[in-house]
């Protein structure tokens, strides 16, 4: 069966700044099946989860709020309820994966965030970029911290997996399996060469060329050929590309459906 395709709405915040009922609604028009927002801009999430379901779309997983702090819990917990979920993401930056005693501090921190969210019910998923498949003495840092965080789960970004080109992404969907719970998917043209460490501006310091899906170098359907049974839907994110964002979404869509990649509503 095919998997829902998603898209996140952090690759619209340009538009969703403006007028964010407008993106909702024309995200459903292209066919999008769900959405995972990263804000609500002027929506309160009552009044986002009323829209999206008078549209007829759905929320699998959000990245607001973002786990950060055991201070989060209790309103994570309640605005995830609001919005019918029972998970909730957390994710971090190079510098906590920059060595074996930061991943080793970053797992102690996931490790307190899973079991208070757990004990309320709540899953915790981790949301990567591509620092965490960086190589310490031959071994993916994810790898690592990954045996020092049992229980938590993984929203794989394909992409980014591939740490700019370097590695296989079929191959670590695979290993990843077992504990991935959504897929990310972008794609462009993996450069090791052309990428910087860190963040600016709240954005990937990158010189990397994203694109809409299935014009650049990401093997998409062996990918998708590779995604477990458990994870429910495909999202496409989009952190910046070459051409108009709008555009970039629609061709990701037909690109998807239309190869029989995804399941849309047209």
């Amino acid at each position: 069966m095919l998997k829902a395709l998603g898209v996140q709405l952090y690759s619209l915040r340009s538009y969703a700044e403006k007028d964010f009922v407008e993106v909702l609604k024309k995200v459903a028009d292209i066919g999008y099946q769900v959405v995972e927002p990263a804000g609500f801009w002027n929506l309160s999430p009552a009044e986002f989860k009323k829209i999206i379901d008078d549209l007829g779309l759905k929320i699998l997983s959000s990245h607001s709020p973002w786990a950060r702090s055991l201070d989060d819990v209790n309103p994570i917990v309640e605005t995830m309820g609001t919005l019918g979920l029972r998970n909730c993401v957390c994710g971090y930056g190079p510098d906590d994966f920059k060595d074996l005693d930061a991943i080793k501090a970053t797992a102690e921190k996931t490790n307190q965030l899973q079991a208070a969210f757990e004990a309320q019910g709540i899953m915790l998923f981790q949301h990567n970029h591509y620092w965490e498949f960086e190589k310490i003495d031959g071994r993916y840092k994810y790898d690592i911290y990954r045996e020092l965080c049992p229980k938590v789960k993984y929203e794989l970004d394909c992409f980014w997996s591939t740490n700019k080109g370097a590695e296989d992404p079929v191959a670590i969907l695979k290993n990843y399996a077992a504990d991935t719970v959504m897929i990310h998917m972008k794609d462009g043209v993996c450069k090791q060469e052309a990428a910087n460490d860190g963040m600016k501006n709240g954005l990937l310091d990158m010189k990397i060329d994203l694109m809409p899906l299935g014009t650049g170098t990401l093997p998409i359907p062996d990918l998708v050929k590779a995604v477990p049974e458990q994870v429910p839907a495909i999202i496409v994110e989009l952190d910046y590309c070459v051409i108009d964002m709008w555009q970039a979404i629609e061709q990701s869509y037909q690109y998807m459906v239309g190869n029989g990649l995804a399941a849309g509503n047209k």
